[in-house]
């Protein structure tokens, strides 16, 4: 057996006091870190996943709007305990408008449209134009304005119901639809007259020329239109309130 291995007793002392303010040191950075970072990884790749952030964002939004309904059905039920008369009017006016407004589901026959863009491969090998193999917004705004031409009672995108201040936008290469981003493919679902909708869809300039798109060479973007015997449109959930500029009083 080898003898033990002198120490010397100034390199001791010198662990025993460095030991501990290396703990106290690394204790007050993770807590600094901690604050700092309010909960989110501070590891650049999390934070530059555009991807991850964008369906955080979406899911804390739908969490929201949900919140949001929730508390909407509270109030209309402790406005209609109050046994206020004027209180009474006004609830029956708000009836009224509630279906035409969207805020009623609606269930019926229907017709649906799935819009996608081209393969990543076909757009690599693409010589033309890339904006010809990819859904924009006015594709999407084309089918609902085509299928409400058409006299649909309800339209749905990617399920969610659309109203008269819906707005559809495109962010990068999502589409942003009622605050959410969504991302290919785009899913619209009109509750209607699936013969007269069939035939606007079909007649439409606009969607004539998507159209067209599908038969470039190599892969185009995608189209597809089918009837459903039946389908549901849930009642918009979102946020009623508008904001709009004024002008600075003079």
């Amino acid at each position: 057996m080898s003898p033990e291995p002198h120490s010397s007793p100034g390199r001791s002392r010198a662990w025993r006091v460095a030991t501990p303010l290396v703990v106290l040191v690394s204790g007050t950075i993770f807590g600094v870190s901690a604050q700092q970072s309010d909960g989110l990884d501070l590891r650049g790749g999390r934070l530059t996943d555009l991807a991850s952030v964008v369906r955080a964002q979406r899911d804390e939004a739908g969490t929201l709007t949900a919140q949001v309904a929730e508390l909407n059905s509270e109030v209309e039920a402790l406005s209609a305990g109050l046994g206020d008369r004027s209180v009474a009017r006004v609830q029956g006016e708000v009836a009224t408008l509630t279906d035409p407004a969207g805020l009623t589901e609606k269930a019926g026959r229907a017709v649906q449209v799935t819009l996608d863009d081209a393969s990543f491969e076909a757009r690599e090998a693409y010589p033309g134009e890339p904006n010809d193999l990819v859904v924009h917004q006015q594709d999407i705004q084309a089918v609902a304005n085509a299928m409400w031409n058409a006299g649909a009672v309800a339209v749905t995108i990617q399920g969610q119901r659309l109203i008269s201040t819906t707005g559809i936008k495109c962010s990068g290469s999502q589409v942003t639809i009622n605050g959410l981003s969504y991302s290919p493919p785009y899913v619209i679902m009109g509750i209607g007259d699936p013969a007269r909708m069939q035939a606007e869809l079909t007649v439409d300039p606009m969607l004539a020329a998507y159209r067209d798109d599908t038969f470039i060479e190599g892969g185009g973007v995608s189209w597809d239109m089918t009837e459903l015997e039946s389908a549901v449109a849930p009642a918009y959930e979102g946020l009623l309130d508008l904001t709009y500029a004024t002008p600075i009083p003079g």
